[in-house]
């Protein structure tokens, strides 16, 4: 999906304008960037292209999932807002594209996560402290006199 998706936005980004700039707009004040939207669009693309190629090929799994991950909200909030749909038939289909894109989120989540089996970061940086500590209990530069 995100290979398909990215790749269409690349060649395509003039279809998604009008669904994307209430969600570029809203994004770019809030970070303080400046940005059109097609150029919002188009990085968007870029980041789902080889997000999605690094993570079919297991390249940087927890990369590539943790930018799939931050560039399937906005594509989601931009392209299936279901609450303003009218018709209840358009309606339902978009909100079955929300869901879905919101279970991919998930798992993206868990993928960006994912230490194999191996501590993460954390764990390993809070038990270097504690091995620290007890090798030092009276902390780095303390002095007996």
């Amino acid at each position: 999906m995100f290979l398909y998706g990215g790749l269409d936005e690349i060649r395509n980004p003039g279809s998604k304008l009008d669904a994307a700039e209430p969600v570029v707009r809203t994004v770019a004040k809030r970070l303080g960037l400046e940005i059109s939207t097609r150029d919002a669009v188009l990085v968007n693309g870029f980041a789902q292209l080889i997000g999605g190629s690094l993570l079919a090929v297991g390249a940087l799994p927890r990369l590539a999932a943790a930018v799939l991950a931050t560039s399937i909200v906005p594509t989601t909030l931009a392209g299936h807002r279901f609450w303003e749909e009218e018709s209840e038939q358009a309606r339902r289909g978009q909100r079955i594209h929300f869901l879905k894109n919101a279970s991919m989120l998930g798992g993206l989540l868990l993928a960006a996560v994912d230490t194999e089996g191996e501590p993460s970061v954390s764990w390993r940086a809070h038990h270097a402290a504690r091995r620290f500590a007890q090798r030092h209990p009276l902390g780095v530069g303390h002095r007996h006199e």
